[in-house]
């Protein structure tokens, strides 16, 4: 729908032009001329040409041209321009769940025009793509003319108009700024020892004061400004250095989301100094100064949107988990005949866990839980078995695909190198074969062992493990057309999510440096003794990434299908090793006759297919965040694809199999 402003003339529109008016009506004024210079938002010459037209209307008419200038005077002395300049953009407060909630609520409440606050203002008036567009397509003379329609003469005069004065009030605020934040404690206490001792932040105040006079003062010179200027870039620039040098410090401690958010903000805040020092020191000043609101207009775009906050001060978190992650998994990567033999072994163990496991979860349904504590001690039950899965060093399948992505990732940023691409064909090789293994290893391996579980039981009590009524209903729930693929590759989800948790506590350990905390504290150490505290804080630093893992996972299992039913959602999970389990408990519970059961058959049929979607889905979500967190651009995936389709035609055995000449 196009904007009702579209319609009118020029006259009509600026005829309750009133400098007079209220505050609240001068910014509507404002909001719709610039909403008429807009038009429909189709057109950047169009919008350029009514801005002609506006300026050859006030250049045809004193009267009018002398109710602009008192109407824009009165505008700016209503709003804190320097807040504008210095601020906009930039977080209120340095938290960026404070921030967000502050996104939130632009993005839901509406807007004021009855405010002094100038970003508020700004982002009224000015709130599209298209503003920044048609702002960068006015030429140099019609915004000389422009200038002159809405500054009065006696301004144009003068040797440091109030816009001189607004733009050093803004480099002096953003220097305040920078200062407070370089220093804060937690940045501080990162940087290198070298940048701490150059002291960086110390005079950056005391530059943008000298800055501040040479401009404003009458009697400049310009080898005075000249100097002064060098000497403040200079101290920006190693501001920005200091800053940089905490992103070293997160390579071994950890990353800090918020802290991540408060270097970005200084960072930001740098470059917003340089912006307001080309406008200030700009031959073009008009130029120079519609530049500026067009990159402004730019930050109020960003400064809505929740998904840049998020991206931005995320992508270092998600590169160090993606990187513990990676360093993890390659130990799940299986590439002569010797691994692949220890991989079976270890998958097989798991799966004789998971049989356990299977027979337990039968067991607490006779409890008759609530859906709640149903499960919840489902998520017990999962988590302590694969917790003893993780201490025994055995294997389950599912388990390794979120691990394994980020190693996969890592390969690729040398794809453009010689033999990188058969390297990283060379990696998938190795991957799936060692998938199939690990899965192989643990559906064998299960279905065996519930069967003589059970059929041991049998025999000892006189009656099945679990009821023909339980059976038939496992059989039921795991037919293809019942929903099972879905639930299959909702757990992918699922699997992965259990890595990123695992990824985030383990930087948060890191971070917190918690196992030197362990290790030497005097009430740990007086409580357990020194050699235990530093037997738990090693055994920590090295578990603690699996341990999260293992426990998040097992309680989403148990946990997530029973919050989904009660939103209605009706979502459940299917992982192929207990889905084999409960398979082999169902075939010992109904007997030979099994065999003769259709259901049963299309039930066995889908155990591949659920084990293949936990797989790729959890691998697929987890390749995905490891490239984008280690920005890996520009692959030639069709020349990747290519190499993978040859080796798979030339020597598809490699998939399945190791070579003998890998030994």
């Amino acid at each position: 729908m196009k904007n009702s402003t579209e319609n009118k003339s020029l006259s009509q529109l600026l005829a309750p032009v009133d400098p007079k008016a209220s505050l609240a009506q001068r910014n509507l004024q404002l909001i719709a001329l610039l909403d008429w210079v807009r038009g429909d938002g189709q057109s950047v010459e169009a919008a350029a040409g009514r801005v002609a037209e506006l300026v050859g209307l006030a250049e045809q008419s004193p009267v009018l041209r002398e109710r602009l200038q008192a109407w824009w005077q009165a505008i700016m002395q209503s709003v804190d321009i320097t807040m504008l300049l210095a601020d906009f953009g930039f977080a209120q407060r340095t938290s960026m769940v404070s921030e967000l909630a502050e996104r939130l609520r632009y993005k839901l409440l509406p807007t004021n025009p009855d405010t002094i606050d100038a970003s508020e203002l700004f982002m009224s008036a000015l709130h599209s793509e298209f503003d920044a567009r048609w702002l960068n397509a006015l030429d140099e003379d019609l915004l000389n003319r422009l200038s002159a329609v809405f500054t009065p003469e006696h301004e144009q005069t003068e040797g440091a108009t109030r816009w001189h004065h607004a733009l050093a009030d803004a480099i002096t605020y953003c220097a305040g700024n920078i200062l407070a934040t370089g220093f804060a404690p937690e940045l501080r206490l990162r940087m290198t020892d070298e940048m701490r001792e150059a002291q960086p932040f110390h005079e950056l105040l005391s530059d943008a004061e000298s800055l501040r006079v040479e401009v404003l003062h009458p009697l400049r010179t310009s080898n005075r400004l000249d100097a002064t200027v060098a000497r403040l870039r200079e101290r920006l620039d190693a501001c920005r250095n200091a800053a940089n040098s905490v992103y070293t410090h997160f390579e071994d401690n950890g990353i800090s989301v918020g802290l991540v958010f408060r270097i970005r903000q200084l960072r930001a805040r740098i470059l917003r100094v340089r912006e307001l020092l080309e406008c200030l020191l700009s031959p073009k000043p008009a130029v120079a100064t519609t530049r500026l609101m067009a990159r402004l207009v730019g930050v109020g775009l960003e400064r809505r949107s929740l998904r840049a906050l998020l991206t931005a001060n995320s992508s270092l978190l998600a590169a160090k988990m993606a990187e513990r992650n990676a360093e993890t998994g390659s130990h799940y990567i299986t590439r002569t005949p010797s691994e692949y033999v220890s991989m079976v072994k270890k998958a097989a163990g798991g799966g004789l866990v998971m049989a356990f496991t299977t027979l337990i979860k039968f067991w607490l349904y006779t409890f008759a839980f609530s859906a709640f504590w149903g499960g919840f001690w489902a998520g017990v039950n999962y988590a302590v078995s694969f917790v003893l899965v993780q201490l025994l060093h055995f294997t389950v399948a599912t388990k390794q695909p979120a691990m394994t992505a980020p190693a996969m990732a890592a390969k690729l940023k040398n794809i453009g190198d010689e033999g990188g691409e058969q390297a990283f064909v060379d990696e998938v090789t190795h991957l799936v074969r060692s998938q199939v293994a690990a899965v192989l290893g643990n559906v064998l391996i299960v279905f065996p062992a519930v069967l003589g579980i059970t059929l041991l039981l049998a025999r000892m009590f006189g009656h099945p493990a679990i009821t023909e009524k339980e059976a038939l209903h496992v059989i039921d729930t795991l037919k293809p057309w019942g929903g099972s693929l879905l639930f299959a590759a909702f757990t992918g989800v699922l699997l992965f999510s259990s890595s990123i948790f695992a990824g985030w506590v383990e930087n948060w350990f890191v971070l917190h440096r918690l196992d030197a905390a362990i290790h030497y504290n005097p009430r740990i150490t007086r409580s357990i003794g020194a050699q235990r505290a530093m037997r738990i804080a090693r055994f920590l630093r090295n578990n603690l990434s699996g341990l999260a893992a293992n426990i998040s996972l097992g309680f989403m299992l148990g946990l997530v299908p029973v919050i989904a039913a009660f939103f209605g959602l009706g979502l459940d999970v299917r992982h192929v090793t207990l889905s084999s389990g409960q398979m082999a408990a169902a075939a010992s519970a109904l007997g030979p006759d099994v065999m003769h059961m259709s259901a049963f058959w299309w039930s066995m049929a889908t155990l591949p297919f659920i084990g293949a979607l936990n797989v790729l889905v959890s691998f697929y979500l987890a390749f995905r965040l490891a490239l984008r967190a280690q920005n890996v651009t520009g692959v030639e995936r069709s020349r990747i694809y290519r190499a993978l389709r040859q080796r798979l035609f030339h020597s598809p055995l490699s998939f399945f199999a190791p070579s003998r000449a890998n030994v």
